[in-house]
């Protein structure tokens, strides 16, 4: 085994995914070699390539699975997971134009979000030939077989997203179409929530279904609502974008319109956008963790913050585009999304339990200076390079996020410019948090302290692995038995402790965040509308839930007696890219105290 990895699952990670090899044959010796080859591809300056090593070596750093991937190599692949793709008009030329257009932008690693809304319904008649329309979701089924096609060949797991406006005439047909377990399954699914909306539902007033200014029916908003939130609590899905929050807060609101998010929902995108991705390792800024001394570097943590915002920004110069129209907006508006992982397990090295008020206050403390540090950073960018070329003073500093911002920050703004339209989000980082050690994913709770994970090799077979929550093993491997005091598990939290944590985060973050809401298989299906109407009312940009359930699986299946159960568990929004929210099959090991 590498001397760079001391947990083997983390080895097959790099070996899988992110080890360069060409024509069957590695050129990436080690790990060190990637993060060479990757801080290289970045720059041509000898001390800015030493600055960006420094903070990739020790896994201070994970950039996205493209960058890892792609950069420095001989591959035609781009190195932005995010993109959005767009649908011209109601036409088979137009909607097979842009299945092409997806298709080649999954080929080269790139995971695309798709509004339908713009379909014409099931069963309207097509004006010019009179033929019958087959509706959104039959297209959709095109786009799903062309995804596990690409898959076939080899390419790298396909990941879409695919949304709905809560007034299109399909709109039931689209939030029931995943209940078939074999239908849609590259697809995340989440409907497109207004305000109007969330009013009607909240006064029980009729919602019109509406196709270009034609009503095709009339339903209760409550009655769609409890379908919405049915079928969540059911399968996990559809999940819940509030697009009107979401636009509000977009910070380029007087050039753009967003209509879709990436496949995880934590990049909403106008039509062709793109957004690369990068996680801080906050688990490498604990000393002394789990001892009264424990402490979070923070003057390391903000220096670490600044390095990876100027590398990020040098990756959109230096990635490939699948599509011209992607080139344009990435490079117009050069929107990155820099974000955090491991906020579990620093927590809990901090002595500190994750969901309990003090986390709460310190995820919204370290939400606070990512935002302002990276600000600042592309801030004094844009004073040295220029501002991204979509930048208008005036607009800009009218933006809702940005007239938030303190006010030395704000000055800064309007003084300098900026380099970047957008700043920050949280990511699923989940294949990077595994090649990290298995540190726990994103904002995400940690979900088990032992489990068993599979992973595809390269000959696409799943091999299995025993893992361990990267703090856990620290605990133990410091002497201790057990899990730490302060250790609890996804499915342990209350919903409101789930949204509260989120809510730390959102004020500052212009993109947006991937977070799951794990509820217990007994908890009530009256009191999961609340869930999702606690989200829009706290500002939130979307909510997706998972609870146990037939079609995507049980969070705990006995196979055997005492020590091992198995399990089949969505661990996040993210089913087509894996992230999170795939079905992923794995064994706890429990102990006797443990309950079933």
């Amino acid at each position: 085994m590498s001397p760079f990895f001391d947990v083997p699952i983390a080895e097959a990670i790099w070996q899988t995914k992110y080890r360069y090899t060409l024509n069957n044959k590695p050129l990436d010796s080690t790990i060190d070699d990637t993060w060479r080859r990757v801080a290289a591809a970045a720059t041509d300056d000898t001390d800015t390539q030493q600055s960006f090593y420094a903070i990739l070596r020790d896994f201070k750093f994970l950039p996205g699975g493209r960058i890892l991937a792609g950069a420095g190599t001989q591959h035609d692949v781009t190195l932005f997971n995010c993109f959005v793709m767009h649908i011209k008009n109601d036409s088979l030329a137009s909607i097979f134009s842009a299945l092409k257009e997806g298709a080649l932008t999954l080929q080269e690693g790139g995971g695309v979000g798709y509004d339908f809304s713009g379909i014409r319904p099931h069963g309207d008649s097509a004006k010019k030939t009179g033929v019958i329309a087959s509706g959104p979701v039959s297209f959709m089924k095109i786009w799903n077989t062309t995804c596990g096609i690409l898959l076939s060949t080899g390419a790298r797991r396909g990941a879409m997203m695919g949304v709905l406006r809560c007034d299109h005439p399909d709109i039931l047909t689209f939030i029931h179409a995943k209940r078939d377990a074999l239908e849609l399954r590259h697809f995340n699914v989440s409907v497109l929530v207004t305000d109007a909306f969330m009013q009607a539902v909240k006064a029980d007033a009729d919602w019109p279904l509406v196709f270009k200014s034609k009503v095709y029916q009339v339903i209760k908003a409550r009655e769609l609502w409890t379908q919405i939130t049915l079928n969540a609590y059911d399968y996990a899905e559809p999940g819940v974008l509030f697009i009107d929050t979401i636009n509000r807060q977009n910070n380029l609101h007087y050039c753009e319109r967003i209509h879709a998010t990436n496949p995880c929902g934590e990049i909403p995108l106008p039509k062709y956008g793109a957004c690369n991705l990068g996680s801080i390792n906050l688990t490498k800024f604990v000393s002394a963790p789990f001892t009264s001394q424990a402490k979070f570097d923070f003057s390391a943590f903000e220096n670490c913050i600044e390095t990876a915002t100027l590398f990020l920004d040098h990756i959109i110069d230096a990635s490939r585009y699948p599509l011209a129209a992607q080139a344009s907006q990435a490079l117009g508006t050069r929107r990155m999304g820099l974000g955090f992982t491991g906020l579990a397990d620093t927590l809990m090295m901090l002595n500190i339990r994750y969901g309990e008020s003090q986390a709460v206050a310190w995820t919204k403390k370290i939400s606070q200076i990512l935002c302002h540090v990276t600000w600042h950073t592309s801030a004094m960018l844009a004073k040295t390079k220029g501002s991204f070329p979509f930048y208008s003073q005036k607009e800009y500093l009218q933006g809702a996020f940005v007239q938030q911002l303190p006010r030395e920050l704000f000055n800064a703004v309007e003084r300098y410019g900026m380099r970047n339209s957008h700043h920050n989000t949280i990511a699923p980082a989940g294949t990077i948090s595994l090649l990290a050690g298995n540190i726990s994913s994103g904002i995400e709770p940690i979900f088990a302290a032992q489990y068993q994970r599979f992973v595809l090799t390269s000959e696409n077979e799943r091999q299995a692995f025993e893992v361990q929550d990267a703090a856990v093993r620290l605990w133990q491997q410091g002497g201790q038995s057990g899990l730490p005091p302060q250790f609890v598990a996804s499915g342990d939290l209350s919903p409101d402790e789930h949204l509260n944590m989120q809510c730390a985060a959102q004020p500052y973050i212009d993109n947006a965040i991937s977070k799951t809401i794990n509820l217990p298989a007994d908890f009530p299906f009256a009191q999961l509308g609340d869930v999702y109407a606690k989200a829009y009312q706290k500002g939130l940009k979307g909510c997706t839930i998972y609870r146990p359930n037939d079609i995507t699986g049980s969070v705990l299946q006995i196979t055997s007696p005492k020590r091992w159960s198995s399990r089949v568990r969505c661990v996040s929004r993210c089913k087509g890219c894996g992230e999170r929210r795939g079905e992923i099959p794995f064994r706890i090991k429990l102990k006797s105290t443990d309950k079933m």
